[in-house]
């Protein structure tokens, strides 16, 4: 599997059958939604890498949707291609202009589809994703799933390891305890915000004296991950 999941967001079911099977063949994970609020509801639960979603749903609209999650934080990021029977090009740059990172056009074909959804991912991919990232020596290899360091290998928990690995593609940038909590533990889990402390307490105990500088808590507001002075 690729480890990316993608999220099919259309009210025909046989539309969606079919985009399945084209992901399934291609080796992507793929969740469902018939409507934009158990879209948005996936979305902040499972965060997936991306989000094909059709033009005209029922109730709220696949545009109105695509607009909701480009202005709220932490769904800004994800790509969002846009599926539709629309041709009219006025229509296209609407679903454009509200953050949409591509457009295809129905009918289309399951390569196509594929095709364009790899270009998307590859372009909003971030370093730390797929790549290692190394800063002054600590080394994150997501493919590994392995924290190094130039001593040797740092034994690190899942949660401190997904923080890490938060921190270290979001540099020099203050997060508040609810935003990690969003971005880290994701937005439908209920727990509270002390538990950041926690973690970041376990987290800077797993770098040890050499590196857990590099975790700043930052008074009256949360913390960030910065290779300068506090």
């Amino acid at each position: 599997m690729t480890g990316k999941t993608v999220l099919i967001v259309d009210d025909e079911a046989s539309i969606r059958e079919m985009i399945a099977v084209a992901l399934e063949m291609a080796d992507y994970d793929y969740l469902e939604a018939a409507d934009a609020k158990e879209a948005h509801s996936l979305i902040v639960d499972k965060h997936p890498d991306l989000v094909l979603l059709d033009w005209m749903l029922p109730g709220t609209s696949g545009v109105e949707l695509a607009r909701r999650l480009k202005k709220e934080e932490a769904t800004a990021e994800i790509p969002i291609i846009m599926l539709t029977a629309k041709v009219e090009e006025d229509n296209k740059i609407q679903g454009l202009e509200v953050g949409a990172d591509d457009y295809i056009t129905k009918p289309f074909s399951p390569r196509e589809l594929v095709a364009r959804l790899k270009a998307v991912l590859r372009r909003a991919t971030p370093p730390g994703v797929e790549s290692p990232v190394e800063v002054e020596g600590l080394t994150l290899d997501p493919v590994g799933h392995r924290v190094t360091t130039e001593s040797g290998a740092l034994n690190i928990g899942p949660t401190e390891y997904r923080l890490l690995q938060f921190f270290m593609t979001h540099q020099e940038r203050v997060y508040t305890r609810s935003q990690l909590l969003d971005q880290v533990w994701g937005g439908n889990v209920y727990v509270e915000e002390r538990t950041v402390d926690v973690h970041i307490r376990r987290l800077r105990k797993a770098l040890g004296a050499q590196y857990d500088h590099l975790i700043q808590t930052v008074r009256g507001t949360g913390y960030r991950f910065s290779t300068r002075a506090a």
